[in-house]
């Protein structure tokens, strides 16, 4: 049985009873991290695994593959698949509890109960478990059973006016709830873990799409609490600050410039562009006169980036004290010399889908490195050898749950 024995976490043992992306997210980042994470399925499988489209393109199907998107969310994960309706069902998860450290379950309230796998009943079974529960309004009030998805939590949450144009239509984030979510609910448990170790009793961390996107937008939304005011988005050509933006170059390329001091870098700026008749022009001089006049200032300075490419500015601005950077794209992130030196994007030979670049998890860990090397199980890939390495279970113990349809 193909185990992760490298990593911060190598030795803990995780129970993965989740699904979609929010819980798997988390459960992938204790895999990453060295944790030996059981994903636990139906026998009908993760719906993740029909999962057909992300942001509008295909995820395509491959020999042996339902979903890339499946695949991505579940690298480093051993597999079973098990009839939780079953009561023998039941009993194989609640036998793996006694021997694991953290179980992570996703379902709305009321599921996991029905089937033996709450809270209240898995502590009796093992009082040092962590158990992580994922929901989308969090674990108290009247919406707490409500169903989920991504957009569900940031809609609520306030976050589909972070971004886009000005005008009065939300705007979708494609699945950040999801994903912060998740971080958020591996930080929990990581911090159970540790109480863990120093009180030797477990406890239930919980965490929401609603919570999770609400504490992202924490600077922007406590700025409007505070105000009493809700915070407009800023298409770039109405930025009251020309250094806090983007502009395009001659090739059609973006540059972003992230320098909210404008007295210090407003004459560093008009230098490096070698226009410093920009310092003294009234219109340009000051901070407030570039945002009373912050259409003529952007508008100015949208031609000047025009007359060059992205390689010549790129020439000139490396050798300034400027903070910027080039706007990239998903497909050029694999070019890019830091994120492959940093190996933010790992090279990966998948066995049914061939090479491609994974995103490794951003941590780095000089005495226990981590490493993308596993793709995800298919379905029930582990049954066999888990109810045997784990439980005990004989060959004839495997055929009659086979032939009971506890398992496949």
């Amino acid at each position: 049985m193909q185990k992760n024995h490298q990593g911060p976490l190598s030795g803990i043992k995780v129970l993965d009873w989740t699904m979609w992306q929010f819980g798997p997210v988390s459960t992938m980042m204790l895999a990453d991290l060295g944790a030996e994470v059981i994903k636990i399925e139906s026998l009908d499988g993760d719906h993740g695994r029909q999962f057909g489209q992300v942001s509008g393109v295909g995820s395509d199907a491959y020999d042996g593959l339902s979903s890339n998107y499946f695949e991505v969310l579940n690298r480093q994960k051993l597999g079973i698949a098990i009839n939780l309706k079953h009561d023998k069902g039941q009993e194989i998860v609640q036998a793996l509890v006694k021997q694991s450290d953290v179980f992570v379950q996703n379902f709305r309230q009321g599921v996991a109960e029905r089937l033996g796998l709450g809270w209240e009943k898995l502590k009796e079974i093992n009082p040092q478990l962590i158990y992580g529960s994922a929901t989308g309004y969090g674990p108290k009030g009247d919406d707490s059973n409500k169903p989920a998805f991504a957009l569900t939590g940031e809609a609520r949450s306030g976050s589909l006016w972070w971004g886009g144009p000005e005008d009065e239509t939300p705007y979708n984030l494609h699945g950040v709830a999801d994903q912060i979510a998740g971080i958020m609910l591996s930080h929990g448990i990581l911090a159970g873990l540790v109480y863990k170790e120093r009180t030797n009793m477990g406890q239930k961390v919980e965490t929401s799409h609603l919570g999770s996107m609400m504490w992202l937008g924490m600077m922007r939304d406590g700025i409007g609490l505070l105000e009493g005011q809700e915070l407009k988005r800023q298409h770039r050509s109405n930025m009251n600050n020309p250094l806090w933006n983007t502009y395009k170059t001659k090739d059609e390329k973006w540059i972003a410039f992230s320098m909210s001091q404008g007295e210090r870098y407003w004459p560093i700026f008009c230098d490096v562009l070698e226009r410093p008749e920009l310092k003294s022009d009234p219109k340009f001089s000051t901070s407030e006169a570039r945002q009373k006049n912050k259409h003529i200032v952007i508008s100015t300075l949208d031609e000047i980036f025009e007359e060059k490419t992205l390689g010549e500015w790129e020439t000139i601005l490396t050798k300034s004290d400027l903070i910027w950077e080039r706007v990239q794209a998903t497909l050029d992130l694999p070019n890019d010399p830091q994120v492959l030196e940093n190996k933010y994007l790992v090279p990966f030979d998948h066995a049914v889908i061939g090479e491609s670049m994974w995103h490794q998890l951003p941590l780095t860990f000089d005495k226990t490195p981590v490493d993308t090397k596993k793709m995800a199980p298919s379905l029930g890939e582990n049954t066999e050898e888990i109810l045997i390495e784990r439980l005990d279970y004989s060959w004839d113990d495997i055929s009659s749950l086979q032939s009971e349809g506890v398992i496949l």
